[in-house]
This record gives C-alpha cells, structure tokens and sequence, in this order.
C-alpha cells in the first residue's frame, strides 16, 4: 500500500471511530435508557421519562462535544509543540500554560474563597474561574513570549518554559498550605479533569474559542512543514522564525488555556496522540497529521470519556484517571523504539 492509500485509510477510519465514540457517549452512561428512547429524544421526540430528557440533551449531548473539542485542541497543541521543539516528548503541559492555568483558578477557589466550586456555581462564577484560567495562561505565555525574543534556542526556550511551570506549581502548594480544606477540596476535584462541566449555557463559548485556536493551527500548515527541515531551510524561503515561533506559542497557549478553563487540567491526550497519528499515517507531513491529529484527540478523548462510566456502579472515574491508561503506554512505546521511528522528516 503507498502512503497515499495508507493516510486515506487511515483518516476514513478515524472518522468512523469518531463517529462510533461520538454515539456511544450518547447512548451509554451510568444510567440506562433505551436504545431507541435516546433516538426519540435526539430527534425532537418525547423519549419516555423527562429526566431520561434531561440526561441526554444537557448532560451526554454536551459532554460528547466538549470532549470531541477539547481532544483536538489538546492533540493540536501537542503536535505544534513537538514539531516547534523537535520533540516528541514536548506537550501542551511543557511550556508551564496548563500550570498558568491551574495557578489563575487556585488563586480564585483557594485565595478568594471556595463558593466558586464549578458543580454548583453560576454562569457568573464558573466565568470568573474561566477568566482567572486565561489570565494565568497569558501570564505565562507572555513570559515565553518575551524570552522567545531573548534567546535563539528553542531547547533553552524549553527549560525556561518548564521552570516557569515549576514556579506556578510551586505558588499552588503554597496557596494549598494556607486554605481551608474543603476549598481544597474544590481544587483537587477540578484538577481531576472533566468534560462534564461545560453545560449547554456555557458550550458556545467553550466551542468558539477553540475553533479560532484550530481555525490559526491550520494557517500554521505550511511553515511547520518548513520547520521539519530545519530552521535554516525555512528562513531560506522567507519564513520568519521568531514570527513563527510567537505565533505557535500563541495558538497553543490558546487552545490549552481554553481546555483546561472549561475543562481542568487534562493529562496525556496532547502528549500520546501526536504519536497515534504518525504511526497511522507514516508520515510528518502537516497537511494530512495535523487535520489527522485533531479528529483523533477527538477519538481519544471520546473514548477517555466512555471508560470514566463505571458500569453498574452508578459512579463516574475522574478523568485523568484513565487517560493515563492509554497515553502512557504509548509514550513508553516512543521512548523504547524512538531510534526506529522517524518523527521529524
């Protein structure tokens, strides 16, 4: 099979899974309705009971999108990260956003007072964490910005990114010493990660910010591919390095604050998936991964959001609970044969 046969493959089958995942988290959770009440309610129907309704319309219809969205972007950023740094162990994580973030809602829920708890809040307080979320990203993401002017090298880039995120995580644990326990509470169950938070209200928003962020990765198509042959190649054909450097940092900044505001802190899926696509594709080329890339952090993510369903159990597995269970064997199958795997051609 040539690798033009092979990428169709493989993205028809993507496309199948995604629509399979997409399904199932419709018609299976931790409370039993019928086959066919679900498609009633799905198509304007009664569908029998109205709480049956309710789950399926505002609580599985919502969380199937917000996981569907928040998988792309996650995988998006991941695969810009890795192809801006030449590493395929570099993810959304790295660069110290997703602790930007983390650091922008604890000094809401764990300084300001806990009465902002995301299960219970309003669109008003659920906001107000959104925003503190954003603020700590861009927080960080100016700080990458302004050294990214400072400093040629993109692995010096990397470690200042990493000790930034060791600074925010550093101030967390301060700000957990001195709060209360049950504000910390709070925080430690947003930290989990949920896809469930993000209700029919506040989906719009959630959906337009990560479309712009993905809308930008795809402008991105062409000088990524020009980065894959070295820094020196793309400034051969006009390509301006710095330029391109902020404007990674910026559309990763944005997808990953966005996810982790509506969403918490989510593990794995930006680092594991890049990997997923390459190996089905055979191939770095942008124009097929990144498109590739994003539909299956979708897939991924879909299916993290299935396996948190206890069956008959009634109970529901936080999220980064189980994304481990299939990033990490796949970052161990990079690391043992990354020597057999040619990530940056």
């Amino acid at each position: 099979m040539n690798r033009e046969n092979k990428i169709k493959k493989s993205i028809w089958i993507t496309l199948i899974a995604l629509l399979v995942f997409f399904c199932a988290n419709l018609f299976y959770g931790n409370v039993h309705i019928p086959f066919r009440s679900v498609l009633d309610i799905l198509f304007g129907g009664g569908g029998g009971k109205d709480s049956w309704k309710f789950i399926v319309l505002s609580s599985r219809l919502p969380q199937a999108i917000t996981a569907l969205f928040a998988g792309a972007s996650l995988a998006v950023s991941g695969l810009l990260l890795q192809t801006l740094f030449k590493n395929p162990l570099a993810g959304p994580s790295i660069l110290g956003v997703s602790s930007g973030a983390n650091l922008g809602v604890a000094i809401v829920m764990l300084a300001f007072g806990g009465g902002v708890f995301l299960g219970s809040a309003g669109l008003g307080s659920y906001l107000l964490i959104v925003i503190a979320a954003l603020l700590g990203s861009a927080l960080v993401l100016g700080i990458l910005i302004y050294f990214s002017h400072k400093v040629s090298s993109n692995v010096m880039l990397l470690i200042i990114g990493i000790m930034v995120g060791y600074l925010a995580s550093s101030v967390i644990s301060i700000l957990n010493f001195y709060s209360s326990a049950d504000k910390v509470q709070q925080f430690v169950i947003w930290g989990m990660g949920d896809f469930s938070a993000v209700s029919m209200e506040k989906l719009p928003y959630f959906v337009g910010f990560v479309s712009v962020g993905l809308i930008f990765s795809l402008l991105l198509i062409k000088p990524l591919n020009a980065l894959l042959l070295g820094e020196n190649y793309a400034q051969n054909l006009g390509i301006n390095i710095k330029r391109i450097r902020v404007s990674i940092l910026l559309v990763t900044g944005l997808l990953t604050a966005v996810v982790t505001a509506f969403c918490g802190p989510i593990a794995f899926i930006g680092l594991a998936v890049p990997h997923i696509s390459r190996l089905m594709l055979g191939s770095s080329n942008h124009r097929s991964l990144l498109p590739h890339t994003a539909l299956s952090g979708s897939v991924i993510a879909l299916l993290c959001n299935i396996l948190c369903v206890l069956p008959g159990s009634g109970l529901l597995l936080p999220l980064n609970a189980v994304t481990p269970i299939i990033g990490a064997p796949i970052i161990i199958y990079v690391i043992i044969n990354r020597k057999n795997i040619q990530y940056f051609n």
